[in-house]
């Protein structure tokens, strides 16, 4: 009888991979290939996936051809695609597939034929009675084949056998067919078959020089007889060749090279071709498209990929016949996305735009300060100048509105805002002008004389500010002005509307006090929705404050005063006062002290206000620049290249994460959220904002019912002298305007779109308004509305490098219904990401991605926290600590909460920063460090092992690259990271770290620390003393391992422990130590463990058995994890999964998975609970394969007759002279 573990079947749920085939179908479908597996997108909106299916079993998708009929155009409107034919093919496999079902159902029509030689280029041919394929193969080779039975027909290969990097077959049959090549020697040959016999030999009849690198992409327009190659060396080379195949045979005799196109910044791996526009993508992420005219200069960029570049691109029919359609492109992070491309202009309807435009202004004076508003739908712009004049604009005309004379002349600060009042038809645009001497004109822009004089002080108003408070239960307006010695004086503004039409009703509040400072006036400011009557303000110092109304505080002293001491009773007039350091208490009656209060509150409306809580100079030196709040989070951005994400409690605040923008990007001016009206993004009225306030409050968004989730938004600032919105998530540069720099008074207006909410594709195509040289510019028209472009995500992309690393948090599940598994998963390109993958529907949701690392992540480690799903069974929400290190030392710690969300039905992710170590920076701060040698700055984190340590201190023990084991504590209270311990007993780099707790006959808990290096050693450290809080303080650490042994021949990658499982019965002190090294050996270590009663008190191992496979895999064990104590699970660049059952006789392989995930650089494994049962594997690297071990009787019930289709493979036999050559 079988045991479970041979009866068990392994298969893979989800699959995330580098795309590298796209086709589009008219203008309905996207075919995509990811992996082995073909997918079919309908883009109609909004574009969804129809159906998959793995199609070429362990082979890579790199090519997908659909039969036309004719080679006439497909129309949308005639067919529903039943019944269509396609071709797929990829490495040495091909495989004749059906598209029916109006795109909904993929079949499988012959098995999968494996050729002896990779396969370039396929072609349908004509013939008779079945379709016969063109294949180019990568010798330089032609093969004609039957499509269904896969029979060689006939066989022809150039008489130059070199290695082609990339073919295309082009003609209507056999005897017309011309084969271009891109050889390895940078040449392109253009030859043909000759004759009809079944073998030959053919001479090559076109040689196009000029590409310095390799071609990878080949593409031939036969409206045009254009061909365009993509080369290793950065260009694009478009040929006249003429017309090929047919009776012109192989064209041109003397091609000639029409153009070279240079606008990549790395090797370019795809190009297509349309009648009058190239487009081109390669490895810097980055798709061109060039136009024609103009000198083939690039006409406009789509970005849309992290890092590694995009491996495939597709345009749609309607692209190439010149009348709208699609453009698609694949990346090497797994996403997809897929773009509107507009149709293409006649030359006579074409106009020179410029990249920037002079909006005329017309008027006396210097501008200023600039402002956008809208009335009655129209964009206007408001420009103060030096002069004192406030001028409003539209098109070419420019009116002055506003005068202020000679006191608000050569200096002014301007801010405008919207309300909608009460009966009035249209909304309201107030304005507010500040002056050198105290003066604050408030005033409508659309009745300037019905505006009122403010006075804020007698120096220089610094700033002005409008914000939304609340008065008495209702929203208002509040204007603020930062004056001289720290005071921001306020005053409500209302707007009425009387019988000559509107004027202003001005109320004075208590004005804020800044603290002492060098830069004391405000930048930003926002009135909390969550917190009644409470304000987050920032100031140029770079301080964040919150303030509160006097009448809460009062209100509280009033009902501490009644029925208390005489002692306790304190007003802010004096009671309890300090005059020159002696205290003098004044007795009053509890009465007195009551009516006190009372009267201070009404009546001492000069006495400013102080900050109830204060984080100084948060944002660095160079100040705050915005302030805001969205669903019950605040979000300030400054100077400093940061936005710093807020929560208010009991009035304290806590920084709860910091986001940096990309490189170089300093300049932070404000956020902009996306698919949401927020105020940061449109120019929403007060009122339509206090709506959106009121319903957040309804929906439990903040307080106790706070949303988990982080909005999405992105970075809008400065990068040198160009204006840059970055959004951080996806890592990409959505806008970028040569402005000048940030020292200049501006305002970007998102696109105008009426049928969606603000995506990141749309804000790249905003406006910016913004002052230079003394005129007003605009990066485009007012009146863009940016719809020729417009772009879609058919699937989110990871990480773009590879994933260097990944951990399991746990499962998510409502009901039992829906099972969510949490990863995180580091990467190459620096960046720690949070998954949420539902193996049911392969859906893999990107939660949050963490950007605070400085070089690649190397490892990751988890701890659970809180009282959920500790059991390890499935819970509506899920909360840990998570660790990440790697390159430069860089060591970060957050904490994750995920739950569902109950009105979308998918997880959300809240990420807390609680600490971030670098031993660079720790060495600077030692004091006498000029006595002691500085550490590497290439010093690598290898590997790392978390041992909880009671609820508040977690230990971290890291393996470096400098040669040293180090231990780490961390404290999430004091949210601190201190080193507690190192050793350079290794003497090169320690490749793995795992530790082990286990406890002896007297009850007494061990920590030992088992530490790999390149020598192919283990070692065994003795780390009890540090679990003992009194003597953790004093501990010194170890200064040698007390156990080693020689295990591998080379370097150790990966380690693994369990305890020991015998005839059925664990045994306490011995354990299980796998591990996995560069020779490819896998080795089990059987040991005992045992503490010696002694006075010293030592711990001593026994090797009681070593087993070993010397060949596990074919290429270094990378991945090593205990499924049970007697389930191993290994993967390695030989893109392998191996399951191995350990017992008492050694290791057993029991099965062997093909693996999608080149490079393989991780592994994790687990055992699955609730409604998807059996055991997990996720295996990363170039991609991300999740895997599950379910009952093989199960499986075969379900699957049997789809998988020996999907299995029935045929093998392809060439000639003899072929294999030979």
């Amino acid at each position: 009888m079988a045991s479970p573990v041979e009866s068990s079947v392994m298969r893979s749920t989800v699959l995330v991979a580098p795309v590298t085939a796209l086709e589009f179908l008219g203008e309905e479908f996207l075919l995509t290939g990811e992996g082995p597996i073909l997918s079919v997108y309908s883009l109609h909106a909004p574009p969804t996936k129809c159906t998959s299916l793995n199609v070429l079993h362990s082979y890579r998708i790199h090519g997908i051809r659909p039969r036309k009929c004719s080679n006439d155009l497909i129309s949308s409107e005639s067919s529903l695609w039943d019944n269509e034919e396609l071709i797929i093919f990829g490495g040495k496999g091909v495989r004749l597939i059906s598209l029916s079902s109006g795109g909904q159902c993929l079949k499988l029509i012959s098995p999968l034929l494996e050729l002896q030689d990779w396969v370039l280029d396929i072609h349908w041919l004509e013939g008779v009675p079945h379709p016969l394929l063109g294949v180019s193969l990568a010798h330089n080779a032609l093969l004609l084949l039957e499509a269904e039975s896969g029979n060689v027909l006939s066989l022809y290969s150039c008489v130059e056998t070199c290695l082609l990097y990339s073919a295309l077959l082009i003609g209507p049959s056999w005897d017309s067919l011309v084969l271009v090549g891109g050889t390895v020697f940078n040449q392109l040959v253009l030859w043909r078959p000759r004759g009809s016999e079944p073998e030959g030999h053919s001479q090559v009849e076109r040689r196009l020089l000029g590409h310095s690198g390799v071609i990878f992409s080949l593409c031939y327009l036969k409206k045009s007889e254009w061909l365009a190659s993509a080369s290793d060396d950065r260009s694009v080379r478009l040929w006249n060749v003429g017309k090929l195949g047919g009776d012109a045979g192989c064209g041109e005799e003397s091609p000639t090279c029409l153009r070279v196109l240079y606008g990549h910044q790395a090797r370019v791996f795809c190009v297509r071709l349309t009648p009058s526009r190239v487009f081109s993508a390669g490895e810097d992420g980055a798709c061109l498209l060039w136009e024609w005219r103009g000198e083939g200069k690039v006409g406009h960029t789509f970005r849309g990929h992290k890092s590694g570049g995009v491996r495939a691109l597709a345009v749609s029919e309607g692209s190439v016949c010149c009348r709208g359609g699609w453009m698609a492109t694949g990346g090497a992070d797994g996403g997809i996305r897929v773009w509107k491309v507009a149709k293409e202009k006649k030359e006579s309807e074409e106009t020179q735009a410029e990249p920037q435009m002079d909006l005329g202004f017309k008027g006396q004076g210097c501008p200023k300060v600039v402002r956008l508003v809208v009335e009655g739908g129209v964009n206007k712009i408001l420009v103060c100048t030096d002069q004192g004049e406030v001028y409003l604009g539209q098109g070419e005309t420019w009116d002055v509105i506003w005068q202020g004379g000679a006191e608000f002349q050569s200096y002014c600060v301007m801010e405008v805002t919207s309300v909608q009042v009460l009966n009035y038809d249209s909304v309201v645009w107030l304005c507010a002008v500040g002056n050198l001497n105290g003066g604050v004109k408030a005033f409508p822009v659309g009745q300037p004389g019905a505006g009122v004089l403010l006075r804020a002080g007698e120096g220089k108003v610094h700033s002005v500010l409008w914000l939304k408070c609340l008065f008495g239960g209702c929203w208002g307006l509040c204007l603020l002005a930062s004056g001289s010695e720290g005071l921001v004086y306020r005053w409500k503004i209302e707007v009425m509307e009387g019988e000559t039409g509107l004027h202003l009703k001005v109320k004075r509040l208590p004005p804020f006090l800044l603290p002492p400072c060098a830069k004391r006036w405000l930048t930003s400011a926002v009135t909390l929705s969550q917190k009644q009557r409470s304000y987050l303000c920032g100031d140029r110092r770079g301080s964040l404050l919150l303030y509160t109304e006097r009448e809460e505080n009062d209100s509280r002293n009033l009902e501490r005063g009644n029925g208390m001491d005489l002692k306790d009773s304190e007003t802010e007039s004096g009671q309890i006062s300090e005059v020159q350091g002696v205290t003098e208490q004044v007795e009053q009656e509890a009465a007195e002290n009551n009516t006190a209060i009372k009267n201070s509150v009404t009546d001492n409306i000069d006495c400013p206000l102080s900050p109830v809580s204060t984080l100084f100079g948060v944002h660095g030196k160079q100040g705050v620049t915005s302030v805001c709040e969205h669903q019950g989070v605040c979000y300030t951005t400054g100077r400093d290249g940061c936005v710093r994400i807020l929560t208010v409690e009991d009035n304290v605040l806590t920084v709860r994460r910091v986001q940096r923008a990309c490189r170089g990007m300093e300049w932070l001016e404000k956020v902009l959220f996306l698919g949401s009206n927020g105020p940061e993004l449109q120019g929403d009225t007060l009122n339509e904002r206090m709506e959106e306030g009121k319903i957040n409050i309804e929906m439990g968004v903040g307080g106790e019912n706070e949303s988990v989730a982080e909005a999405r938004y992105v970075m809008a600032g400065f990068h040198s002298v160009s204006f840059v919105i970055w959004d951080p998530h996806r890592q990409e540069k959505l806008l970028s305007v040569a402005c000048g720099g940030g020292h200049r008074s501006w305002v970007y207006r998102p696109p105008i779109h009426t049928h969606s909410d603000t995506h990141t594709h749309t804000l790249g195509q905003g406006t910016l308004v913004f002052i230079k040289q003394g005129a007003v510019m605009a990066s485009h028209s007012l009146e863009f509305r940016g719809t020729d472009l417009n772009g879609h995500t058919l699937k989110e992309g990871l990480h773009g490098r590879g994933i260097g690393c990944v951990c399991r948090l746990g499962s998510v599940t409502k009901g039992g219904s829906e099972l969510w598994e949490v990863l995180v998963t580091g990467g190459e390109d620096t960046t720690v990401s949070v998954l949420a993958v539902e193996p049911k529907s392969e859906t893999v949701k990107v939660l949050a991605v963490l950007t605070d690392h400085i070089s690649n992540v190397r490892t990751l480690g988890a701890v659970r926290r809180g009282e959920s799903n500790e059991s390890g069974k499935d819970s509506s929400s899920i909360s840990s600590l998570v660790f990440s290190a790697g390159g430069r030392a860089q060591l970060q710690c957050y904490r994750l909460l995920i739950r569902l969300n109950e009105q979308q039905g998918q997880p959300v992710c809240k990420v807390t920063q609680i600490a971030g170590h670098r031993l660079d920076k720790q060495w600077e701060r030692k004091r006498n460090r000029h006595k002691t040698v500085k550490m590497d700055p290439e010093t690598r984190y290898m590997s790392m092992a978390v041992v909880p340590d009671g609820n508040e201190c977690v230990l971290l023990a890291l393996g470096c690259s400098d040669g040293a084991v180090r231990l780490f504590s961390v404290t999430e209270s004091s949210r601190r990271v201190e080193m507690r311990w190192e050793c350079f007993y290794h003497q090169r780099c320690v490749l793995s770290i795992a530790t082990y707790k286990l406890e002896d006959t007297n009850c007494k808990q061990l920590l030992l620390l088992f530490s790999a290096t390149t020598d192919g050693c283990i070692c065994v450290w003795d780390l009890t003393a540090v679990l003992n809080s009194k003597a953790s303080v004093s501990w010194q650490g170890p200064s040698a391992p007390f156990f080693s042994i020689p295990v591998h021949q080379s370097g150790v990658n990966t380690l693994a422990l369990s305890k020991w499982r015998a005839e059925g019965q664990m045994e306490e002190n011995q354990i299980s130590l796998v591990s996995g090294g560069d020779d490819g050996q896998l080795s089990v270590l059987h040991i005992r463990i045992e503490h010696e009663q002694q006075k010293n008190g030592g711990v001593s191992i026994q090797l009681l058995t070593h087993w070993s496979v010397a060949l596990a895999h074919s290429a270094p064990l990378t991945g090593l994890c205990l499924l049970s104590p007697t389930l191993l699970v290994s993967t390695s660049p030989d893109q392998r999964i191996c399951l191995w059952s350990v017992t008492s006789d050694g290791l057993r392989q029991q099965k062997v998975l093909f693996s999608h995930t080149a490079d393989a650089a991780g592994l994790w494994a687990w055992h699955g609970a609730g409604p998807e049962e059996g055991d997990w594997v996720v295996v990363c690297g170039q991609g991300l394969q999740l895997f599950q071990l379910t009952d093989g009787e199960k499986d075969e019930l379900s699957e049997t007759g789809n998988r020996r289709k999907e299995e029935e493979r045929r093998k392809v036999i060439f000639s003899h002279r072929f294999l030979r050559t």
